[in-house]
């Protein structure tokens, strides 16, 4: 079961809130359930991220999702940055953190990108730790999000749900799920995203994401964050709801980011969905 302070965060659609549109949403203030930001944007920052951070925090519910832990990543975590982000979440109020199942680098090298982890015992016994190690760390409710990847990395594509619920079952963990991630590897490697889903216990799922993708000439598809959502995820999402209830769902755009008025185009549809799926399930 969720946790009472969990499951006492609003429900609804979400939006990540990014530079190029922060000034103008937070000077609107349009109707969103809560705002999203990445910590990493905002520790050892002052000037007007500082300035966005607090008109944040006045108007809406802040939820935080981390770029850097990388759970599948052999190295140490760094401990200053342990402190750093713990002593953060307490001030944003945040009833809990993500970051993603996978690993950035090797080597002392950082990729700047989130790379997949295989499926393996060596990977699972790495991650469980990893996550356990920060979680105590942080004193907060943790989740990892599934990741998107272009390379196979088992026979069978399920194996990354099997391995997501190994992971929450044997660190007792919770899981921000990546509906568009899903998608993306189910379109890519040929798979039924809704069998990865019912996979997935509806009581570890604590937040959801949503994006558009790249659709390249040659067919694959590229988790970008810069396209507006495809019909397909918006349908993903809709099934998702019906199995799981209600729960947070974000708005991501990174890149390529349209006007206030697209965003909040994105996030009417949205609600419908959500609406509607609900309405069907009865928990609306």
């Amino acid at each position: 079961m969720l946790s009472a302070v969990t499951a006492s965060f609003p429900n609804g659609i979400g939006l990540g809130l990014r530079f190029d549109m922060a000034r103008r949403f937070l000077d609107e203030q349009p109707d969103v359930a809560f705002v999203e930001i990445h910590p990493e944007n905002y520790l050892r920052r002052g000037g007007l991220y500082r300035e966005l951070l607090d008109r944040t925090l006045q108007r809406y519910p802040v939820l935080t999702h981390g770029l850097t832990m990388c759970f599948g990543h052999s190295s140490p975590f760094d401990r200053d940055y342990l402190h750093d982000l713990k002593r953060f979440l307490r001030e944003v109020r945040t009833p809990w953190h993500s970051d993603h199942l996978c690993f950035g680098g090797a080597g002392g090298v950082f990729a700047h990108d989130l790379l997949p982890i295989p499926f393996t015992e060596e990977a699972l016994t790495t991650v469980v730790q990893r996550f356990t190690e920060a979680r105590d760390a942080l004193d907060v409710e943790l989740a990892f999000e599934n990741v998107s990847y272009y390379a196979a990395q088992s026979d069978d594509p399920l194996d990354e749900a099997r391995f997501c619920v190994e992971v929450l079952e044997r660190a007792d963990a919770k899981i921000m799920l990546d509906v568009n991630n899903v998608f993306v590897n189910s379109r890519n490697f040929g798979f039924d995203p809704r069998a990865w889903i019912d996979l997935i216990p509806p009581q570890r799922v604590v937040q959801m994401h949503v994006a558009g993708h790249l659709v390249r000439a040659d067919g694959l598809r590229i988790d970008t964050h810069g396209e507006p959502i495809p019909d397909g995820v918006y349908d993903l999402l809709e099934y998702t709801l019906r199995r799981v209830g209600p729960r947070p769902v974000l708005l991501e755009r990174d890149n390529n980011i349209p006007t206030l008025e697209e965003l909040l185009a994105e996030v009417r549809r949205l609600e419908a969905v959500y609406e509607r799926a609900l309405e069907t399930t009865g928990a609306a």
